[in-house]
């Protein structure tokens, strides 16, 4: 039997449901991180296959746009990891921005809902 795939869920915003009974029922192992910084140390010690992160739009920032390039940027150097971002849809017009410079692999709006979280992530499991 192979080692279900773990999913690491940056939650920093908390505006919505806990969906971790969802990713374990898909058969993902969960790892959630409430800040982009503990979350960027995580994954220097452990390879997900799947990050799911809540977006937020920084306008007062300097030199980004959001709470997640950092985390992106780390993610970008491993080629086989997916992101989901969740966000606002006020903050659409910013998350189209990062994506120019980031690979985001899906993007749902919130309050997302669990089938379509469930058709994301059911699609990145692995075959077999």
């Amino acid at each position: 039997m192979a080692p279900r795939p773990l999913l690491l869920n940056v939650i920093e915003l908390l505006g919505y449901p806990n969906q971790r009974p969802l990713f374990e029922r898909l058969g993902y192992r969960v790892h959630s991180e409430f800040a982009v910084r503990k979350a960027i140390s995580f994954m220097r010690k452990e390879r997900p296959a799947v990050i799911v992160a809540d977006f937020y739009f920084q306008p007062d920032f300097r030199d980004r746009v959001s709470n997640l390039e950092s985390l992106l940027a780390t993610a970008q150097s491993r080629k086989d990891v997916r992101v989901l971002v969740l966000y606002e849809t006020a903050h659409e017009h910013a998350l189209e921005r990062l994506r120019q410079r980031f690979a985001i692999d899906g993007a749902l709006a919130l309050p997302a809902r669990e089938v379509d979280l469930e058709t994301v992530l059911i699609g990145w499991l692995p075959s077999g």
